[in-house]
């Protein structure tokens, strides 16, 4: 142990230099090395061991009962029994930040229940970074879902705000898209669930003590069969998905009848309609939040999303997202400003064959 081992070098260097140089003080430094790195035990015992070291010391130096010596040794009693708090008051704090950590993983699992790697005829991968520091979770949000009928049901959003406050009504969201998944045959019937429980219980779990401002959640939904070459969204007020096509084809899916960000409630009329892209075997869709596209470099550039994604060569959903990842942190110097989600859907064989999902919505 590297305290014991100063112990021993001071010691040994103390006594064999002059006496009119004194060392001893420099045993403190021990204890406190130990209050940094070890338990409360282990400090008082170094501790000990270093007020052992200094009575030795002090032997060789003129004895205990000169007034020099009788002060070290009464200080450094001290400074090591207050060493042994600190560490006692350190080892608790740790705990509990273990504790805390421990309680956000799990709300995260609740949260965003990571999606399967393979669902359905698609392979996926996604990426959550939080922007509030020690933080796992944040206001963005992300689900995946089946349907009886055999379609992957897909949720992006994200809450205005970032605070950890915003969980809660990101999680709100998310349960209802889940609990409708299954139930509603058509995307815009799900929609429309889901703005109903966000209208109802909003209020409930939005922190309006500390942001009374508006509080509302841009979304994109996508209803993917397991069969056909085809996928409905309904844009809530979110940035467009990208479709990656071959090499470096990227094309935003821009909305043609966008409808009003979840929350709003009667503020707005949704409209019962979706838009219709083609979505073929081998193409991969990006999905995101603002978190990504405005995040800000040193010089405040935001990050060009297509065009970096244009120009990675990326196989599968996995390798893409790295890039992305290592991209994104490198432009904006490790420091993000803003929760930011990620999910890459790839379009593979379906393994099983079922019948189509039935379309509820007029195409584009």
């Amino acid at each position: 142990m590297i305290s014991i081992a100063l112990i021993l070098t001071i010691t040994a260097v103390d006594i064999g230099v002059s006496t009119g140089i004194h060392l001893g003080p420099f045993l403190i430094i021990a204890p406190a090395l130990s209050a940094c790195c070890a338990g409360p035990w282990v400090t008082a015992v170094i501790g000990v061991l270093a007020e052992a070291a200094l009575l030795i010391v002090s032997v060789f130096h003129g004895g205990l009962t000169t007034a020099n010596h009788v002060a070290q040794l009464v200080a450094l009693a001290v400074l090591s029994a207050l060493m042994v708090f600190v560490s006692r008051v350190h080892e608790r704090r740790s705990r509990e930040l273990g504790q805390v950590r421990l309680v956000a993983d799990t709300t995260q699992q609740i949260l965003l229940r990571p999606p399967p790697r393979r669902i359905g005829s698609l392979r996926m991968a996604w990426l959550y970074l939080a922007a509030e520091e020690e933080a796992r979770i944040g206001g963005d949000l992300l689900a995946v879902a089946r349907a009886d009928h055999p379609c992957t049901r897909v949720l992006i959003g994200d809450v205005r705000g970032h605070s950890l406050a915003s969980a809660g009504e990101a999680l709100l969201a998310t349960n209802a898209f889940r609990e409708g998944a299954h139930r509603y045959a058509s995307l815009p019937e799900l929609v429309t669930a889901v703005e109903d429980s966000v209208c109802r219980n909003l209020e409930e779990v939005a922190d309006t003590a500390h942001d009374p401002g508006e509080h509302f959640i841009t979304a994109v939904f996508l209803d993917i069969p397991d069969s056909g070459t085809h996928v409905e969204m309904m844009n809530c007020g979110h940035p467009p998905p990208l479709l990656i096509r071959g090499a470096q084809q990227v094309t935003a899916l821009d909305s043609r009848r966008q409808t009003p960000p979840l929350g709003l409630c009667t503020l707005v009329a949704r409209k019962d309609r979706t838009d219709r892209f083609s979505f073929e075997t081998g193409d991969m869709l990006l999905l995101y939040t603002d978190g990504v596209i405005e995040a800000s470099s040193p010089s405040g550039d935001f990050y060009p999303l297509a065009e970096r994604v244009a120009s990675f060569r990326a196989s599968s959903p996995d390798t893409l997202l790295h890039h992305i990842h290592q991209d994104l942190l490198a432009h904006t110097g490790e420091q993000l400003t803003d929760d930011a989600a990620l999910l890459v859907l790839e379009r593979v064989p379906s393994r099983t064959h079922h019948r189509k999902c039935r379309v509820g919505a007029e195409g584009v």
